[in-house]
């Protein structure tokens, strides 16, 4: 089941198309990512998801209905422009905050004590914002999306400023929110990040989806049929011993084993690689390249515009 969709989107800025036709489908308690480049309109569709904006055109549903005004109480947004007040103490904004999202006085102050206890920054309650590194200031911003429970949370890059200690501490929770339930929606150019949360995403560029599903089919599609193999050295050349079909892309060779990454032709297996290969050598190890999701990110996007693409 879906928890959020939105079928054929569209907006417009006076002569810039943000959005076009943009569809999809974010299924519920899982994690899915949107990607694209600066511009694609990644920002726009999240301000018309929260409502900051409205649609020109198309329709958005959630949790089986018309997305509502009422509904933003079941959404915490993280956006990517932090929006913390620099003078106010810690404590304060962050129980201003969670009593805005509906919470009570003493719900919010009880929430956030558990919070502030898990993440290790009870020191920070009475600190100025100001005082408080980029990296603290998005711990403390990112405890008020979720401490109202949503059931939609929406993370706009949120792993900007952190320190790898921190970063891993903030992925360990935003999956803790997906096994309690929680739907994210995710937006980074991090693809490493991509590859270890997202289940499903979707790729806008220029203003259109032009990408989507799970992220292990995506990966299938965009697989080419290559193999990285590892064997004994031997006195010759490793293309007079493979059908003339099969492509060396590249060799290498250490004190022990040589290694090759080899393309076969479409219909090809690697049982016929091995076939191939076994009578004159001594197989070690064979593994089929997977591209990452960094790759197929350029490759995508790069076949849309002609032209290379960069991500930040």
């Amino acid at each position: 089941m879906d928890i959020f969709s939105a079928e054929a989107v569209s907006k417009q800025y006076a002569n810039h198309k943000a959005l076009d036709k943009v569809s999809i489908n974010v299924p519920e308690s899982s994690i899915f990512g949107l990607l694209g480049p600066n511009g694609a309109g990644k920002t726009t569709l999240i301000r018309i998801i929260n409502q900051i904006i409205a649609p020109d055109e198309g329709s958005l549903t959630f949790m089986g209905r018309p997305l509502q005004p009422n509904d933003i109480a079941l959404i915490g947004y993280l956006p990517e422009e932090r929006g913390l007040y620099k003078k106010m103490s810690v404590g304060e904004q962050a129980m201003y905050l969670a009593q805005l999202k509906g919470l009570s006085r003493q719900e919010a102050f009880k929430r956030l004590k558990f919070w502030f206890e898990k993440f290790g920054i009870n020191t920070w309650w009475n600190r100025k914002v100001e005082e408080l590194s980029k990296g603290m200031q998005q711990k403390v911003q990112f405890l008020v999306t979720i401490i109202h429970e949503p059931k939609l949370l929406i993370f706009d890059e949120p792993f900007s400023g952190f320190d790898p200690i921190n970063t891993s501490l903030l992925k360990e929770e935003i999956l803790a929110q997906k096994e309690k339930g929680a739907t994210i929606i995710f937006s980074t150019h991090n693809m490493a990040s991509v590859e270890e949360l997202c289940d499903d995403i979707a790729l806008i560029d220029r203003s259109r989806v032009i990408l989507s599903g799970t992220v292990r089919n995506i990966k299938k599609t965009f697989k080419t049929n290559t193999f990285e193999i590892s064997f004994n050295t031997f006195d010759g050349e490793l293309q007079s011993i493979l059908p003339p079909s099969f492509r060396i892309i590249s060799e290498s060779q250490d004190i022990d084993h040589r290694h090759a990454r080899i393309k076969l032709p479409a219909e090809a297996t690697p049982n016929d690689l091995l076939r191939a290969m076994m009578p004159e050598v001594t197989i070690y190890s064979v593994n089929e390249l997977i591209p990452n999701m960094n790759d197929i990110f350029i490759q995508a996007v790069t076949q849309q515009t002609g032209n290379p693409v960069t991500q930040s």
